[in-house]
């Protein structure tokens, strides 16, 4: 069964387009879009499922589009959702959250609504590239491979400048960041700096000298706020995505005064701009493991916040009005649930990158007494089938 006729009907996490295969089995169809009918090749067969390519599409969606970067023609793995407009997109997007909840979470009609529309080009802020004879690339779709690229669409174009007049030296991979805003540019280089040549403008520096201890950052303007940004610290891949988020999450948790738990806080971004715009700064905790991004949010926090630096599973919960959680992939995980829960906060908000630890920390949340109350898919990506979500979860009882 190398190739085969399949008609799709749906979206998974992941991106793929899923359908009843020949022999019964569930198909995955990377590139393929649900309402098509295409012809597929299959990549991986396992005892439940098949992994499938498309080869041929047959009857297209509506929604179909040729790819606005000629890299993917080549390869490039960066973008999975080219083929598919804007609208679509978003979407498929939501779709993806309503399935995760309802099928994982065993939530009836949950309520996901559409964030703003963001533009899917031109956005990204940070970019990671490896080097193949000193050219940058991404990685190739299911692979190691490194496509090169002399464009990309979703980079920014403070960014794109670098992948294409940068001259990279010995460096295996690079991490290119800038301040959309302020137009601070950074490049981390590993291992080494060594024969990197950027503008004047671009600090470089090598992933050696950062682990000696160097210290570097950028900045970027957020909400009127300017937050300090080190080159080790996580941020998200764009401004006007980061105030999306800021302003959904500071809906969230406006019902809900007193004391504001910040955690996973990273540079601070959520508790620097919604702690600190009322006249009296609000008293808030934030809680950070890595070490750059909690000096970071030292500086980026009001002077009364104060900041623990430890892992969230190492925290000490304490009584608070309502908390910010921007875990990692995996999600919060029982320990952190049960902590936050401990807070008896009258809302958790939560910002998570993924549809299935969205569906995990939603049973566990309840367990603890938590009810989601709605959810916000937010287009951080454009052009990717990355989900990020922000979810509302009341205290069951409050009001």
């Amino acid at each position: 069964m190398p190739e085969f006729e399949v008609e799709l009907d749906r979206v998974a996490t992941g991106g793929a387009a899923l359908g009843p295969g020949p022999d019964g089995r569930v198909v995955f169809v990377s590139g393929a879009l649900p309402g098509e009918r295409v012809i597929a090749s299959v990549v991986a067969d396992h005892a439940t499922r098949i992994e499938a390519r498309v080869l041929d599409v047959l009857d297209p969606s509506p929604g179909r589009q040729g790819p606005p970067c000629r890299h993917v023609g080549d390869g490039c793995g960066g973008c999975d959702w080219q083929h598919a407009t804007a609208e679509l997109q978003r979407d498929l997007r939501r779709s993806i959250v309503i399935d995760c909840l309802t099928r994982l979470a065993r939530i009836r009609e949950p309520d996901v609504r559409l964030g703003p529309a963001l533009d899917p080009e031109r956005y990204r802020t940070t970019v990671r590239v490896a080097l193949r004879d000193g050219r940058p690339g991404y990685r190739a779709g299911r692979s190691h491979a490194i496509v090169p690229v002399e464009s990309c669409v979703v980079a920014h174009p403070l960014i794109e400048e670098l992948l294409v007049d940068g001259r990279f030296g010995s460096a295996a991979e690079v991490s290119l960041r800038v301040g959309a805003r302020t137009g601070e540019r950074v490049v981390v280089a590993r291992p080494t700096a060594e024969g990197v040549a950027m503008p004047g403008d671009v600090i470089v520096v090598g992933d050696d000298e950062l682990r000696r201890g160097r210290e570097v950052h950028y900045h970027e303007e957020i909400a009127e706020h300017r937050l300090r940004i080190s080159a080790q610290s996580f941020f998200q891949c764009r401004p006007d995505g980061a105030e999306a988020l800021v302003a959904l999450v500071g809906e969230a948790i406006a019902d809900a005064p007193g004391l504001l738990v910040d955690a996973y806080c990273g540079v601070g971004l959520f508790g620097a701009i919604l702690a600190g715009r009322s006249p009296e700064p609000r008293p808030m905790t934030g809680i950070e493991a890595n070490p750059a991004a909690a000096a970071d949010a030292a500086n980026n926090y009001h002077a009364s916040a104060t900041i623990s630096r430890r892992k969230m599973e190492r925290w000490s919960p304490s009584p608070a009005g309502a908390v910010i959680a921007d875990p990692a992939r995996v999600g919060l995980g029982k320990v952190v649930a049960a902590k936050l829960a401990q807070t008896d906060a009258a809302v958790i908000a939560l910002v998570s990158c993924d549809p299935a630890s969205l569906a995990r920390d939603a049973m566990l949340l309840a367990s603890h007494g938590y009810d989601l109350d709605h959810v916000t898919v937010v287009d951080l990506f454009g052009h990717t089938s990355h989900v990020e979500t922000v979810s509302r979860f009341v205290r069951r009882g409050w009001a």
